[in-house]
């Protein structure tokens, strides 16, 4: 008897240590990101200020949390900052997605180059009399 005791003793310890076992901590918090992201695609549902709005109030409660936003977000919301003309955010949305991701360098560095010349040619532009 005593030798069918001990394995079943050390099955049952096992499988008692297996259960105290915490699955790992997600790496990022998504929340509702992949969803905005995807209705923006579309141009359903809400207007860009709205979203960037949700974009903004989501990263304040991941910030409460200490917990790291995805790949992407800041980019993402850069790109709605400049679709409203708001340059000066979008670049630090951009320069915030190259601090967070350095392998997104290349990608962000474009944007800028294009935000920085597009930047410069409406002030040419500006500079022309009528």
């Amino acid at each position: 008897m005593t030798a069918l005791l001990k394995p079943v003793l050390a099955v049952l310890a096992l499988v008692a240590l297996a259960g105290c076992v915490q699955p790992p901590k997600e790496l990022y918090v998504w929340g509702a990101f992949p969803r905005q992201q995807y209705e923006t695609l579309l141009s359903e549902s809400s207007t860009t200020d709205t979203q960037i709005q949700a974009l903004e109030t989501f990263a304040d409660q991941a910030r409460g949390a200490n917990a790291a936003l995805p790949p992407g977000f800041r980019a993402h919301l850069g790109m709605l900052h400049l679709a409203v003309g708001n340059a000066g955010a979008a670049s630090q949305m951009f320069q915030a997605e190259k601090a967070a991701f350095p392998e997104s360098t290349p990608y962000i560095d474009s944007l800028l180059k294009r935000l920085n010349g597009a930047a410069s040619l409406n002030k040419a532009a500006a500079k022309q009399p009528i």
